[in-house]
């Protein structure tokens, strides 16, 4: 039998909602904060990915209608996300902030963010939005204030979704969390994700956004670096060469062979064994590598790409 944790969750209310940024700026005095944004995330999970300082929390509290673009607009769901209460009804946010009454138990915090929503049933969708944090236990008629980080953050969460919104905004959510509380919570985000909510959240930790993410928007110094997913932004970066590992029945021949070849910019070989071999060119490097090995004699035993994981193309970016 199937856990009701593990049951699929429904699809959002209303159909799925995007979140639209056209040439967004927004500025304090005389500090740029976020520069000429242009972008738009629909359903599923997408990271923001950023350094600290790097605009990831400004460009949350614009889509979520706290601050006013000072160039641009910003919408969700079609509707103007600035001084627009009822986008508030498509919206569930987790700021990176503390933001719960701390006298209050776990299950009054949720209740009273859920009658402000005014829902119908206001013990069944704080009974489903506990659940779905694992904090439908003891702990929910705990005061706030013994809560770990951990625990904290996950309230905020419960808090979040109890009114089921289309899109969630979560700004650096693991913070605090345990090892299992964060697969905990990203298993929950995919399946939201999957369901069809459109998710963002903020993280200057590439493991987690790597983990979660396939799509990610890259923010550096306010402007939006990069937008997809990571690895075709990878190998659109024809600049810098890619760089694989290879291992085979016989380096030497092969490494050799490689030399020369317009697709590749070097060769080196490892001590350990193997080669690396840095290629300008991905796809025709791809496509010659079993040929030649084949034309040569050399059984190819594993090709790697050895910087397509989003670290490399956070510090290519960064870099640039």
């Amino acid at each position: 039998m199937q856990r009701e944790a593990e049951r699929p969750l429904p699809t959002p209310n209303g159909g799925p909602a995007e979140i639209v940024l056209d040439n967004v700026t927004h500025w304090y005095g005389n500090v740029v904060a976020v520069n000429d944004i242009t972008m738009t995330i629909g359903p599923g999970v997408t990271g923001l990915l950023g350094p600290n300082g790097a605009g990831k929390s400004t460009l949350l509290h614009l889509v979520s209608g706290f601050l006013a673009p000072s160039r641009g607009t910003v919408s969700v769901a079609g509707r103007t996300a600035w001084h627009n209460p009822g986008i508030y009804q498509v919206i569930g946010l987790v700021p990176e902030r503390d933001s719960v009454y701390a006298f209050l138990t776990g299950r009054q915090f949720v209740t009273a963010t859920a009658k402000l929503h005014k829902l119908p049933d206001v013990a069944a969708a704080v009974a489903r939005a506990l659940h779905m944090v694992e904090l439908d236990t003891e702990a929910a008629d705990r005061r706030i204030d013994t809560y770990s980080k951990g625990m904290r953050q996950r309230i905020k969460v419960a808090a979040a979704l109890v009114h089921e919104p289309r899109v969630l905004l979560l700004d650096e959510p693991f913070n605090g969390m345990d090892p299992r509380q964060r697969m905990h919570m990203m298993d929950l985000l995919h399946r939201l994700g999957d369901a069809g909510h459109t998710i963002v959240f903020s993280s200057h930790i590439l493991e987690e956004v790597e983990r979660l993410s396939g799509t990610v928007q890259v923010i550096v110094a306010g402007r939006l670096a990069a937008s997809g997913d990571y690895r075709t932004i990878r190998r659109l970066m024809t600049s810098r060469p890619h760089v694989f590992q290879v291992a085979s029945s016989d380096d030497r021949t092969l490494a050799s062979a490689l030399i020369g070849r317009q697709s590749v910019n070097g060769v080196e070989l490892n001590p350990a064994g193997g080669l690396e071999v840095r290629a300008g060119d991905y796809g025709a490097f791809s496509r010659e590598l079993a040929t030649v090995a084949r034309e040569h004699g050399v059984r190819l035993r594993t090709v790697l790409p050895a910087d397509e994981s989003l670290e490399s193309v956070f510090a290519y970016l960064v870099a640039s």
